[in-house]
């Protein structure tokens, strides 16, 4: 890409407040608030059917809010037309015109709104020039990769300067090699603009990788915003720690109180629980494979919780070597680094599970 085009557009917030949307019975977003900064690359995560398209739609003017407001810079814009938002959108299926070459389609939305010609021309090359496709500018899209295609469409949107850049699942068609490589692309290209932006998708990598916070969504509510890493570490829920990578979920009950507090699992077993941790009414005990250990069965593990368990599979995935362990009734998975020549825990044998205080949660739904 070129970065020595550029177009600017004064970054703004994006605030939706208190919004509800029904299709008839089915309440679709469920009071929603987010608070969307300035120059943000900010993702609505969730699995379909969750809101996410939903709600980026209705900040596109495509759908109407039963109640609530939606603001942009801190006007708003609740009833205003599509046309008179200034937000441009990238949809799933780029919707690029097949009979028109590629720089028609960057002007195509500038000539509707009737700008000058000189002026299409500068906003088309500076577009094109960004997403570095200004040698393709006279192909059709027939002609073009998955990955040129969706970047057309994105200079396309970018040219008419908008103030907030909607991108609804844009990586989806695109094969898994070419969705790093795009989404990469995508944040170099947003971080130059100082633009905006809202990312949907159902891909917690896709976010995790690109986007400065993510809204987590299911059942058209917002389970919680914050970092990629804050939302991993830290997760609010059940839905959210299972929803954003691999999390290890035990069934059990607290019992005893203050120092002698333990959470019963499933099968005989226990594990302490901090005078100072709060645990949650129908809770589970919640921690990462990359957290635990596993040590010969009986092997002493100072400061750590250790549980026996049952070597039940095992898988290799280059880096590191999965284990599924058994713990009583439940099993879990344990992510530990291969390193070459390293001893590998055999399938049937049993071994010690070892857990770091810090690493335990303990969530409900």
């Amino acid at each position: 890409m070129n970065a020595n085009v550029s177009l600017t557009t004064p970054a703004v917030s994006v605030d939706i407040e208190g919004v509800n949307l029904s299709y008839g019975t089915n309440h679709v977003l469920k009071d929603v608030n987010l608070a969307i900064r300035p120059g943000e690359f900010f993702a609505f995560l969730g699995p379909s059917g969750c809101g996410k398209t939903t709600l980026l739609r209705l900040i596109a003017g495509f759908n109407q809010a039963d109640t609530g407001h939606v603001r942009i810079g801190g006007k708003e814009i609740t009833d205003l037309p599509p046309w008179k938002r200034d937000v441009g959108m990238v949809f799933q299926s780029y919707a690029l015109w097949p009979h028109m070459t590629v720089r028609r389609n960057v002007a195509f939305g500038l000539e509707e709104r009737g700008v000058k010609r000189a002026e299409v021309e500068r906003r088309v090359e500076a577009a094109l020039g960004l997403v570095g496709l200004a040698h393709l500018a006279d192909r059709r899209p027939s002609q073009l990769s998955g990955g040129q295609q969706q970047r057309v469409a994105v200079a396309r949107t970018v040219a008419v300067e908008p103030k907030v850049l909607l991108l609804d699942e844009p990586l989806s068609n695109l094969d898994a090699k070419m969705r790093v490589q795009v989404r990469r692309e995508l944040r170099d290209l947003q971080q130059r603009l100082g633009l905006t932006t809202i990312f949907v998708t159902h891909d917690q990598e896709e976010a995790n990788t690109i986007c400065d916070r993510i809204a987590v969504m299911s059942d058209g509510v917002v389970q919680q915003v914050g970092t990629p890493m804050a939302l991993y570490e830290r997760p609010a829920n059940l839905f959210v720690a299972n929803f954003l990578g691999t999390a290890n979920i035990l069934e059990g009950k607290v019992t005893g109180s203050g120092e002698t507090r333990v959470f019963e699992i499933e099968g005989g077993f226990s594990v302490p629980v901090p005078a100072d941790r709060t645990v949650p009414e129908g809770a589970r005990l919640v921690f990462r494979p990359q957290h635990a250990g596993l040590v010969a069965a009986g092997a002493a593990a100072p400061g750590l919780i250790a549980l026996p368990c049952r070597v039940v599979h095992r898988e290799f995935l280059g880096a590191s070597v999965r284990y599924g362990a058994r713990i009583g009734n439940s099993e879990v998975s344990v992510d530990l680094p291969f390193q070459s020549g390293s001893d590998l825990h055999e399938i049937g044998t049993d071994a010690t599970l070892t857990l770091p205080r810090h690493a335990l949660m303990w969530l409900a739904a």
